[in-house]
């Protein structure tokens, strides 16, 4: 159990920490910290996390690394159903702590998107969804290939967290306006449930494409790069 509150308890301060700032802080007038603060913000809730908690669940806050990690041979799958579940819950607990503050704001009259995933309307930048599935596909690729990377046996020791969360960073900087970022069905799930509408009847997309982007990735490493 105490690796399935572990994942609870990270998956939870990655949408309260990375999907809370883009919701209070990026858009405040002339001191919001835009599209590079919340880039950071979610980088810096994995970082953070995986050094709190990641010696106890392995850190992975998001069911698209679960099955990255399974694919790579990382990762047994009885456990993939407890981890999901536990990542689920941190996240739609998180969804709902944003909310209860967020609708407690003076004038308060609707969440709007909610740092919610999504493509064509509901993409930032208005991408398609062709284009939106090819980004998370292989924006969830390459986190794969970076977790799997920086945690071999071979990799200097301890560094992992700074890598995950400085690649996590990076995927924002990249995509935020094509997507708003998803690379975790869990995050994209939990915003959708409170946004509802589009965002939720998109929300599959958001699960297909970062998972078939992680399993790829642990294909990958296991093949290529997981022998001497």
């Amino acid at each position: 159990m105490k690796k399935y509150f572990a994942e609870l308890f990270g998956t939870f301060w990655l949408v309260f920490g990375g999907c809370g700032s883009a919701i209070f802080a990026a858009g405040f007038p002339e001191l919001g910290i835009g599209f590079v603060g919340v880039s950071l913000a979610f980088g810096l809730t994995v970082l953070t996390m995986a050094y709190a908690v990641g010696h106890i669940s392995s850190g992975h806050f998001n069911p698209a690394v679960s099955f990255g990690l399974w694919a790579g041979g990382k990762f047994s799958a009885k456990e993939l159903i407890p981890y999901i579940i536990s990542q689920l819950v941190g996240a739609i607990l998180a969804a709902a702590a944003l909310y209860l503050i967020v609708s407690g704001k003076s004038g308060f009259e609707s969440i709007g998107g909610f740092a919610a995933n999504g493509y064509g309307e509901l993409s930032p930048d208005k991408y398609t969804m062709q284009s939106a599935f090819i980004a998370e596909f292989l924006l969830t690729m390459f986190f794969l290939l970076i977790i799997l990377g920086s945690t071999n046996e071979r990799a200097p020791k301890g560094f992992a967290p700074i890598a995950i969360g400085l690649g996590l960073t990076l995927i924002h900087l990249i995509s935020i306006p094509i997507t708003n970022t998803s690379v975790n069905p869990a995050r994209s799930m939990s915003q959708a449930i409170f946004a509802g509408g589009e965002y939720l009847t998109q929300s599959w997309l958001f699960w297909v494409a970062p998972i078939a982007g992680a399993v790829v990735a642990g294909i990958i490493h296991k093949t290529l790069f997981d022998k001497e």
